[in-house]
This record gives structure tokens, C-alpha cells and sequence, in this order.
């Protein structure tokens, strides 16, 4: 079944590149004639001006034509989302966790000096959580309490986002659920799927090892699988979390403990669907209304290149601990591929005002050499309304941002959140956007930009559309 989905996938994703390559083509083709009847009017005068009603009405069909093949394709959108709250008892303020360390014995004092350094520049409050197994000295890191956390973090957000939707986990056809560090047998994805007795005929998929980026990845599984099943699928669930209890490093290489420092418990569920009713196990499934609607998902990666493949990456220390090494300098390549991935989508996400004002500020730079030495960039805060970025710190979310020429209030969602959850790996987007929601700041008509980057190095960037207006919540 897998290996026939795989395929299909690929087919629909060769189909939609011949499609937007055919986009192409009669564009350059337009262009071409639109040419053309100018050097003809110039040519032979005043009496060939009719001639200019050709690129006119090639511009309009053309138009009409794109705006026909995009009603054709389906489109894909979130009906509602839910993020969870750990317990209060498990909440860690940043007193007690330096204390914890310190009465480890695992640690020795550079280390313990090392994390209490990283932890108090971090930006984290005294609200975020970690699980029970971690409250515990030792830490308690077996395999039984990682399930348990997963139950702790799976269940409660799923009951949630069931509830707010209506939906039935009977109705879900497919079901994504990624998590780097953890891959236990059964998978987590099965994990779910038994606890709500899904269908025989439900497609489950568990992602690992794809770090912050993985939430951004399965949203582009559940799409590409709802496209393709269009007819019979009506609904796929994204859950994103990060199992703690096994990621715990113990030992005392400086550059596996930042990711004690820095991560924390949380888990997102969102629920994603298709336009128009679908036909499943013989029953007509009446739509549930859409809160968002996914504008455009894109992928890239710089895998190839060595030095972001080793920026982030999990080995055996000296001693033979496992840990999760963070590479130096890894601000620094998250806004590099954000921001090359960004210029190459410029022509594609950037208003025709902003595309306007660079092409414009390019000329002038061109024609005055004083000029040629500075750099230019388009304003991508004109690229969407809000933004939501990888929660990877206060010191390297202030970074990336000014590396994308974003301001403050473009940041805030990501700061905020950071502060008072600390990183929650995939789940983190998804927290930025109930922030947003909850301050009141996404209103009908806004579009939303979440920036994933995840190991490899691997980036997704996704464009939502707010559809419906909603009352804010308190945050």
C-alpha cells in the first residue's frame, strides 16, 4: 500500500510540475506576441493600433485560463488546531532547573556552569514544562515512561481538536505523526490510531529524525495524500511533538547539552481537509467549514552541502552517551537557507508594489558605481501579514529575523512563545499561531508564513489564508 502511495504521490507531483512548466510556456509565449504587436504598431504607424487588442486578449485568456486551472486543482485547508498545556506540576522555572542540575551527578561543573549560562540568555520564563520522567534524580529515562509521555501529549490534543471540530476519529483517512527522537514499535502513528480505534483503511505515516522541519513535512504528506484521494478522503491529522524523556543527554560534551537547555514539552494536533463533501465507507461527509486555507507549501534543502548536514545530528559521545550534537554557528545557516530560499520565492510570494521597488532599486544601483558594493534585498515582511519562525532561542530567533529584514512585531509571535514554552521542535509553529489568535492579530483575509528549518539542512515555508473571523482567547 505504501510503496503504490509513494508512487502515486510522485505522479501527482510530476503532473503539477507539467502544469506549472505549461503556466510557463504560454507566459514567455504572451510576452513574445505582446512584443511582437509592438514592433508591428511601431513599424507600420497609427493605422495598426487595433493591433494592440491581440496582447490584450492573450493576457486575458491566459488569465482566465490559470485562474480555470486553479479552481480545477484541490485545494487544501486547516479546519482548526489544538495545542496542549502540560500539567502545572510539571512546570520547571529556570531556578529549579539550574538547581536540578546541579544535584545531578552526571554533570560536571563546566557543564552545569556551561547550561546555566544558556539557559538564563535563552530568553525561557518559568512556565514551560518538561515531562515527569525528567523530574525525577536520576531522570528516569526508559522507554515505558517515553510512551507515557506520548500518551500525556497525544491524547489531550487530539480529544481537543476532535471536540472544537466535531469530527469523529472514524472520519480521519489519514494520519501523520512526527516525532525526531522517538521511534518506538509500534509507531507512535499506531500508538494513536489503536487509543481511537480508527478505521482498517486509515493511512498512517510516522515521520522521525527530521527535527523542527518535520511539522512543516507532514502538512505536505497529508495534503499531497488528500489531492490524491480527493474522491475518498475527506480528512488527515498532523501531530507534531517531541518525545523528551529518551533525548536527555547525561553526559558532558558541551555541544549535545544545549538541547537540555532549550527543549520542552508540547504537542500540536491539527486537523486538515479538502474542498467539497467526499464519499467514505458509503457515507457522504457534509464539510466542516475552514478556518485557514493553505496557500502554497515549498521544500528545500542543503543536504548536499556537508557542513548544514553535520549542523545538527545525533552520536555516541567518548563515553558512549547518546545525545543530539548542535553545530556551531547554527543561527547563522537556519537564516542562510531561510533567506535563500526566500529570495528564490520572491517573484512568487512578493506584492507587485515590493517587486516593483527592488527591480527599481537594482536599476539604480546598476547605474551608480558608488552604489554597486551594497546589498540589496526585497522587504519580505511585505510577503505576509504574520510570521511564525523556528523557536530555536530569544539570541538566534533576533538573528534570523534581522536576517530577513523582520521587525519586532514580526518576531514577537516567535519570542513570546519561546518565552513562555521554550522550544516545543515542530510543535512550535503552531503555538506562534495560537499567540496570534489568541492577541487578536489574525483577522479574516491576513495570510500567515511559517518558516520551518529542520536537520539535514532542510527548510519548509507554508502560506495560510485566514477564512474565517473568530473570537480572540485569552493567552
Amino acid at each position: 500500500m505504501y510503496a503504490h502511495t509513494g508512487m502515486a504521490m510522485d505522479i501527482l507531483a510530476h503532473r503539477e510540475h507539467l502544469v506549472s512548466a505549461l503556466h510557463g510556456v504560454l507566459g514567455v509565449a504572451v510576452l513574445l506576441a505582446c512584443l511582437f504587436a509592438e514592433v508591428l504598431v511601431f513599424v507600420m504607424g497609427p493605422r495598426a493600433a487595433a493591433l494592440y487588442l491581440v496582447p490584450v486578449s492573450l493576457m486575458l485568456l491566459l488569465l482566465f485560463q490559470r485562474r480555470a486551472a486553479a479552481g480545477i486543482t484541490t485545494s487544501t485547508g486547516l479546519v482548526d488546531f489544538s495545542c496542549v498545556e502540560p500539567p502545572r506540576r510539571l512546570r520547571v522555572p529556570v531556578a529549579k532547573m539550574l538547581e536540578h542540575l546541579r544535584l545531578l551527578d552526571c554533570f560536571d561543573d563546566g557543564s552545569v556552569e556551561l547550561m546555566s549560562r544558556t539557559i538564563k540568555a535563552s530568553g525561557m520564563g518559568d512556565e514551560a514544562y518538561l515531562p515527569p520522567a525528567l523530574h525525577y534524580i536520576p531522570p528516569l529515562a526508559t522507554h515505558d515512561e517515553a510512551i507515557r509521555e506520548a500518551h500525556m501529549l497525544f491524547f489531550p490534543a487530539l480529544d481537543d481538536l476532535f471536540a472544537k471540530t466535531g469530527v469523529l476519529p472514524s472520519d480521519v483517512g489519514a494520519l501523520v505523526v512526527n516525532c525526531s527522537g522517538f521511534c518506538p514499535a509500534p509507531s507512535l502513528a499506531a500508538i494513536v490510531a489503536n487509543h481511537y480505534r480508527m478505521p482498517s483503511d486509515v493511512r498512517t505515516f510516522n515521520l522521525s529524525g527530521m527535527g523542527c522541519s518535520a511539522g512543516a513535512v507532514a502538512m505536505d504528506v497529508a495534503s499531497s495524500l488528500l489531492r490524491l484521494h480527493a474522491a475518498t478522503m475527506s480528512y488527515a491529522v498532523v501531530v507534531s511533538a517531541e518525545i523528551l524523556t529518551v533525548g536527555w543527554y547525561s553526559g558532558k560534551e558541551h555541544a549535545k547539552l544545549l538541547l537540555n537547555c532549550f527543549f520542552r514539552s508540547g504537542c500540536s494536533a491539527a486537523l486538515v481537509t479538502t474542498n467539497g463533501s467526499s464519499r467514505v465507507r458509503g457515507a457522504v461527509l457534509v464539510p466542516k467549514p475552514i478556518k485557514y486555507r493553505l496557500l502554497s507549501l515549498t521544500r528545500t534543502n542543503q543536504i548536499a552541502d556537508d557542513r548544514s548536514y553535520r549542523s545538527g545530528y545525533r552520536d555516541d559521545d567518548d563515553e558512549g552517551i547518546t545525545g543530539f550534537t548542535i553545530g556551531r554557528d547554527v543561527g547563522r545557516m537556519f537564516g542562510a537557507v531561510l533567506r535563500a530560499h526566500l529570495v528564490t520565492l520572491g517573484p512568487s510570494v512578493l506584492p507587485w508594489q515590493e517587486k516593483l521597488r527592488y527591480a527599481a532599486a537594482m536599476l539604480l544601483r546598476s547605474l551608480h558605481p558608488r552604489r554597486r558594493g551594497q546589498e540589496l534585498r526585497p522587504d519580505f515582511r511585505a510577503a505576509a501579514d504574520h510570521f511564525c519562525l523556528p523557536a530555536a532561542g530569544e539570541p538566534i530567533i533576533v538573528r534570523m529575523g534581522q536576517g530577513l529584514g523582520l521587525g519586532e512585531r514580526e518576531m514577537e509571535a516567535a519570542l513570546a512563545t519561546f518565552r513562555r514554552f521554550g522550544n516545543q521542535s515542530a510543535a512550535s509553529l503552531w503555538y506562534q499561531l495560537a499567540y496570534l489568535e489568541a492577541k487578536g492579530r489574525v483577522r479574516k483575509g491576513d495570510t500567515v508564513r511559517q518558516l520551518a528549518v529542520g536537520s539535514g539542512l532542510a527548510d519548509v515555508i507554508l502560506l495560510f489564508v485566514l477564512i474565517l473571523s473568530f473570537n480572540s482567547l485569552n493567552f
